[in-house]
């Protein structure tokens, strides 16, 4: 699996490296090279969607809960993984489940509004592409990105049936026998924590209100998002209205949702940047440099939030991973 990640990697970034060598290496440099100190500007709102969607976690939990700061700091975790460790075999999602378990939420409630959480922002997330697409469709701006905004969207839709059918799926009593089945072929007892995951997402999915402020808040966390490209435009020398950068964040969001196979979507980013901004008159070059300061971010904000999941651990990135490679060696039991 790691191969294979791998791989897709070293693909996204010949992609990356052939579409910035076509459009002019030198155009791509010196418009990033405007940006200059503003591209902290555009780490911090970054870091202030990071924040914000904290509170949209802590709100599908129920009373008692653990502190704000504690869900910032995970929701950081969350995010510096997922960014920067795109090959380690590891989600963010899960590792934040797993911390929040260690600071005293049950289980399968900790793991649940991980699920909920990804599931509202998806959600939203579908809704905030519709918006892009009627800004496009508003604009009168011709674009060929057709298929991956349609790809996107198809990958992103199930999440809207996910309030509905995760919490009927998971009251199937048959899913108990057949998690009963594999721990004993196995030895794998991940499943054993099905029915408290179930009653965890039935306690979460009953709070209605609970569930809407999650969903305003991720709502509104789009949004903030197309701060980032309004201010790069601007620190780029190639100012835009908010419209085009709503637009241009939501199916931009879109075509990387497409290209969720390669670690990143790098070069498929940058290739659905270029088509949009074309769209809008905004050439190649800049099109690169503003998806290459959308990625200045991940580093500049991912790299404190790996040391936090290092003091959250209370160990080194190395022995983690040290542990991980020799947990793959192990045979599962019952073979």
């Amino acid at each position: 699996m790691k191969t294979a990640a791998g791989f897709a990697l070293l693909l996204g970034l010949t992609l990356f490296a052939a579409l910035t060598l076509y459009e002019g290496a030198d155009d791509v440099a010196h418009a990033l090279a405007s940006v200059g100190f503003g591209a902290l500007w555009v780490a911090a709102i970054r870091l202030s969607q990071t924040f914000l969607s904290s509170f949209a976690w802590r709100a599908l939990l129920p009373k008692p809960r653990p502190k704000p700061w504690l869900f910032c700091k995970l929701r950081w975790v969350r995010e510096s993984i997922n960014n920067l460790l795109p090959v380690a075999q590891i989600g963010g999602d899960l590792l934040g489940a797993r911390l929040l378990r260690a600071n005293g939420v049950q289980g399968g409630m900790a793991s649940a509004s991980v699920i909920v959480d990804l599931l509202a922002q998806t959600a939203t997330q579908v809704v905030f592409t519709v918006v892009g697409v009627f800004f496009l469709l508003d604009s009168g701006a011709d674009t060929d990105l057709t298929f991956g905004i349609l790809a996107g969207m198809v990958i992103m839709t199930p999440a809207l049936a996910g309030f509905w059918l995760a919490p009927r799926l998971l009251a199937m009593g048959w899913l108990d026998k057949v998690a009963e089945h594999v721990e004993r072929r196995t030895g794998w007892d991940s499943l054993s924590g099905l029915p408290a995951l179930r009653a965890g997402l039935d306690v979460i999915l009953r709070r209605r209100s609970a569930l809407t402020t999650a969903l305003l808040i991720h709502m509104s966390i789009w949004f903030v998002g197309a701060l980032e490209i309004w201010l790069a435009l601007y620190l780029l020398g190639d100012p835009r209205s908010f419209a085009t950068a709503i637009t241009i964040e939501s199916l931009g969001h879109a075509v990387k949702a497409a290209g969720f196979l390669i670690p990143g979507a790098w070069g498929v980013q940058e290739g659905g940047f270029i088509a949009l901004c074309a769209a809008f008159g905004i050439g190649s070059p800049t099109a690169i440099a503003l998806s290459l300061v959308k990625r200045i971010p991940d580093f500049v904000c991912g790299a404190p939030g790996l040391w936090v999941w290092r003091r959250m651990e209370g160990s080194s990135l190395r022995d983690f991973f040290f542990r991980e490679k020799l947990a793959g060696r192990e045979e599962p039991h019952g073979l």
